[in-house]
């Protein structure tokens, strides 16, 4: 979510930057209308998720900028010339592009490098500066090489950026299809679901061939591997949003112009590591790089009663600020929690027992760089069962509260109601000495009784009282 209105964030600058300019150059969106398109994703064909996706993304471009469509394998199978001019790069119709994606078929191949090539020949021929966005559920399938396509016309002064969006790729898949984003001095954006799709497809259309070469860039990583991670600049002491990015597990770069920034960086690969920030000058022709480590260790929680895998809520707290870094709920298993170097209190907090040791803490436990470090409490009980009767065997509902025999505070209570299922009525409890308050109820209210029980650990003590 944080995700989206940070994007948003960034779609709303460059609509003001535009509305304060001339017309953008056009946006020219290769569709892949190939036969795989027909594949699933989360209970949805690909073709129907990249038709609803792509006409948000176009319905929020600015007012005065003209779209284009080409599509290709939307006529007959088998045919690797199967690809379309759809719609023209003059036009600035949003509906022409939304009801064009919406009636395509899905049919064919896959033509990457034969629809690269049309595209960009027709920039020459008009003298159009145009940014390129090709989304695909596939690889090449007609033998073209789209790298080379576009290296070349990059090489012969063709002023276009080209984006490439692999859709529900594979990593094995992906390398052409970066080789090309990268010769066209775009970015290759990966897109496993719909929510991927828009989120991508919202940068890509913030990415354009007006707006400046990157001056600025980030690589990010954890214990020595490249992550994901979002980059949101803004103007020093500010919020004004300057210029977002992805590293997408590479370098993210971004542009400054002359002036002071705040930059965040945030990993997105499910961490409990926390963003971090810095704050950079830029000068006229400066060109900068800036490494972010995000490194961090893990710490393996294990929560047991009596020896069995017990449902239990942990936290790792800051040792200094005792603010929670992180925090996990067991459900009976193992889990990890992944955190920087440092220093930690670690609680324990068990579920469904009661008792005056439900509740356990660690203080400093240290968390090293690249390491695991396990942990693992044990927790005890016992089990009390009461039930209430009358002389005749009929079952007696009654209220029944357990009290600490050293303090006099309530532990628990319940109900025995009067069915086989809960009278005699079960409680879960450490180990220990309780005095037991039973208040008879409903039909045979006004009886009472006190008495005293002790709870072993794994054990089970009944006590049933007839009124």
């Amino acid at each position: 979510m944080k995700l989206l209105i940070t994007l948003c964030c960034v779609l709303g600058f460059s609509l003001q930057s535009y509305t304060q300019q001339d017309a953008p150059s056009p946006i020219l969106f290769i569709y892949d209308a190939s036969g795989s398109m027909w594949g699933q994703l989360d209970g949805k064909s690909k073709k129907v998720i990249a038709s609803e996706v792509l006409s948000t993304s176009v319905n929020n471009l600015p007012s005065n900028q003209n779209i284009g469509l080409m599509a290709y394998g939307h006529r007959q199978k088998g045919d690797c010339n199967d690809i379309e001019f759809l719609v023209d790069l003059k036009n600035n119709s949003k509906s022409n592009i939304t009801n064009a994606v919406s009636n395509m078929k899905a049919l064919g191949k896959t033509p990457l490098a034969r629809s690269a090539s049309l595209a960009i020949n027709s920039l020459k021929k008009t003298n159009t500066k145009a940014t390129i966005i090709l989304i695909t559920d596939g690889i090449e399938s007609c033998d073209g090489d789209v790298c080379k396509v576009v290296s070349e016309a990059k090489a012969s002064g063709i002023d276009f950026k080209l984006h490439i969006v692999g859709f529900g790729l594979k990593e094995s898949e992906t390398t052409q299809l970066k080789c090309a984003a990268n010769a066209g001095g775009g970015n290759y954006y990966d897109a496993s679901n719909a929510s991927a799709l828009g989120e991508v497809l919202t940068e890509a259309t913030t990415q354009t061939v007006d707006k400046p070469d990157g001056n600025f860039s980030i690589y990010a990583s954890k214990n020595g591997q490249a992550v994901d991670a979002w980059i949101n600049v803004t103007k020093s002491g500010t919020k004004e949003v300057v210029d977002g990015s992805r590293t997408y597990r590479d370098s993210g770069w971004v542009y400054l112009p002359p002036g002071t920034y705040d930059i965040a960086i945030r990993p997105l690969e499910g961490s409990d590591i926390p963003g971090t920030s810095i704050t950079v000058n830029m000068e006229e022709g400066d060109i900068k790089h800036k490494n972010i480590s995000f490194d961090g260790g893990t710490l393996e929680v294990t929560a047991t009663n009596n020896d069995e895998g017990w449902d239990t809520v942990v936290k790792m707290l800051d040792i200094n600020t005792g603010k929670v870094v992180a925090n996990t709920r067991t459900y009976g298993r193992t889990k990890t929690m992944e955190v920087p170097a440092g220093l930690y209190k670690i609680t324990f907090q068990a579920l469904v027992m009661k008792g005056n040791n439900t509740y356990f803490e660690i203080d400093k436990i240290e968390i090293n760089s690249n390491e695991t470090t396990s942990i693992s409490h044990n927790f005890e009980t016992g089990k009390a069962r009461i039930g209430v009767k009358t002389s005749n065997g009929e079952l007696v509902d009654a209220g029944v509260n357990f009290i600490d025999i050293n303090s006099g505070k309530r532990i628990t209570g319940g109900r025995t109601y009067t069915s086989d299922k809960s009278n005699p009525r079960e409680f879960l409890l450490n180990p220990g000495t309780y005095k037991v308050e039973v208040r008879s109820l409903g039909a045979h209210v006004g009886h009472n009784e006190t008495f005293t029980i002790e709870v072993k650990q794994a054990e089970t003590v009944t006590k049933i009282i007839t009124f």
